[in-house]
């Protein structure tokens, strides 16, 4: 590492961690090396000791050893078997894409994140979005594996911290489509509960009444009589499984909610009453360079059959598909 490099630290990167930038741009570099680098001084910002945890600024000149880690650390992405149907399926899911940001409409049924029992899943996906030689994409927010729809991703660190903020500080605007079982009285409302997660480790349940405050807003775009309703929810807050316990909590569980609707019955005669019907339709962000964005995404195709089956018709999502700021 005798050979050094000077870099000036471009507007993109601008508030990224030393540590995280030296990873960006070398690779796998062990956190106890950059530690001892930055600790000797053989790291310099503007001709300056700095810590690993240091904030870059746009326009600070950075000297560096060459590092000698061979090439960049895709271990997440070995993790997951690159089966050529889930290729396909990432690539042709893409609704959306610019230099910052791409947007995907999520399959029904694949995890965003993998864990100790999901290999399949999006985060392993992500090198399909991206050429050889590009930053790979960043999840800067989260759906259950269930839920279908608009997923945003990051291509870049300047981008990522923007929407990370956003979506943290609720600047961003989000349309639900789901499909519940007993219509909602009023059909129009806020359910305002708490959640708070209960139960053993790997099998816990979210559940009203305690916890942190969580409020959806919702209208019913159409209904079957008293069994059936077509809703558009809008979350104010993005708890896990919000909707699906907010819908539960009413009285009008999502249909093929079988964890937090799985007593009641399938109306008899739906083919794919056993599927989750809820569907993130629509996103309206404060785009990282370009002004405001909005997006939508079609729902998937056994939720479409779904809405036919019981006569509802689809352009009026679009008279819902803007949450009304007004209170309700």
């Amino acid at each position: 590492m005798s050979n050094l490099n000077i870099f000036e630290i471009p507007p993109d990167d601008d508030g990224m961690r030393l540590d995280r930038w030296l990873r960006k741009k070398f690779g796998r570099v062990p956190q106890a090396q950059v530690e001892k680098l930055s600790r000797t001084g053989q790291i310099r910002l503007d001709g300056r000791r700095v810590r690993a945890s240091t904030r870059l600024e746009s326009g600070q000149v950075i000297r560096v050893p060459s590092f000698e880690t061979g090439t960049k650390d895709h271990s997440r992405e070995k993790q997951y078997h690159h089966d050529l149907q889930d290729l396909k399926l990432i690539r042709e899911a893409e609704i959306y894409r610019d230099d910052d940001i791409i947007v995907i409409n999520k399959p029904q049924g694949i995890a965003v994140q993998g864990g100790s029992k999901v290999q399949r899943h999006i985060d392993g996906l992500m090198g399909a979005l991206s050429k050889p030689g590009e930053e790979r994409p960043k999840l800067v927010h989260r759906l259950d594996r269930d839920t279908s729809g608009v997923l945003v991703l990051a291509r870049n660190s300047f981008s990522a911290r923007a929407l990370a903020k956003a979506f943290r500080e609720r600047e961003i605007e989000k349309t639900y489509w789901a499909i519940v079982l007993n219509t909602p009285r009023p059909p129009k409302g806020e359910i305002d509960l708490p959640l708070h997660k209960r139960g053993e480790f790997g099998k816990e349940k979210i559940v009203s009444g305690t916890g942190r405050r969580a409020i959806t807003r919702y209208v019913v775009i159409d209904n079957a009589g008293q069994d059936v309703a077509w809703m558009a929810l809008y979350p104010e807050t993005g708890r896990t499984h919000q909707i699906r316990v907010h819908c539960s909590a009413i009285g009008s569980p999502i249909i093929g909610d079988r964890k937090y609707g799985a007593r009641l019955v399938t109306p008899e005669g739906l083919p794919s009453g056993n599927r989750l019907h809820l569907h993130s339709r629509a996103i309206t962000l404060e785009h990282p360079r370009k002004g405001l964005l909005a997006l939508k995404a079609e729902p998937p195709d056994f939720m479409l059959d779904t809405m036919r089956y019981f006569g509802f018709e689809r352009n009026l999502g679009d008279l819902v598909d803007q949450p009304d700021r007004r209170k309700t």
